[in-house]
């Protein structure tokens, strides 16, 4: 009798303990298919960037732009230096229709690049998390002070923009020392503090 008792309970233990084995399996499989992938979506887009700012494909290339107060049309200034494989290039601007005040175009080499590049990699520039919609509408911003972009291009579309200013409230997107990455761009244009002192920033 005790032995046909367990020769009935064994095969639905059995059963049970199959049931308990393949829901914990489905569970798993579940949460690696759909929960893996958003996970490591956040870090692919960091890398992305940074991927895009150490590059030194021909048509990639990095700049800041320095806007100065909101002031009348007339006293308006800002400046903007570029630089890629190929060429630096340092513009000073009167005026909010960006009349040209003067203008500096140099040659540039991929050597010398990578070592730029690698330089503002080391200076944090891709760490910042750009801002989306009205967070990234710099008009207006800081009417008292400086605001600071710094853009990653490629073919001279923004891969990443970010920027800060000089304004408590409005530190922007940018995550790193603005007057690091601000001394290396000028450090890439021979006399660029002349120049920019033309228009006072």
């Amino acid at each position: 009798m005790v032995n046909y008792r367990t020769k009935r309970i064994l095969p639905v233990i059995l059963v049970i303990v199959i049931i308990i084995v393949a829901t914990v399996a489905l569970i798993s499989l579940a949460r690696a298919v759909f929960f893996s992938g958003s996970s490591s979506s956040e870090p692919a887009a960091i890398d992305t960037s940074r991927q895009a700012l150490l590059s030194t494909a021909a048509d990639r290339s990095v700049r800041m732009t320095v806007r100065g107060p909101i002031v009348a049309d007339e006293e308006f200034q800002s400046y903007q230096i570029s630089v890629s494989p190929n060429s630096r290039n340092l513009t000073t601007y009167k005026g909010y229709l960006d009349s040209v005040v003067d203008q500096n175009n140099l040659g540039n080499n991929t050597a010398a690049y990578e070592q730029f590049v690698y330089a503002l990699d080391k200076a944090n520039l891709s760490k910042g998390t750009a801002l989306e919609g009205d967070k990234d509408d710099i008009r207006g911003v800081c009417a008292t002070g400086r605001v600071y972009e710094f853009d990653i291009m490629n073919a001279g579309s923004e891969v990443k923009h970010l920027w800060t200013s000089t304004c408590r409230g409005s530190s922007g997107s940018l995550n790193a020392s603005v007057e690091q990455l601000k001394e290396l761009f000028t450090n890439q244009i021979p006399n660029a503090t002349a120049t920019i002192r033309k228009v006072n920033l």
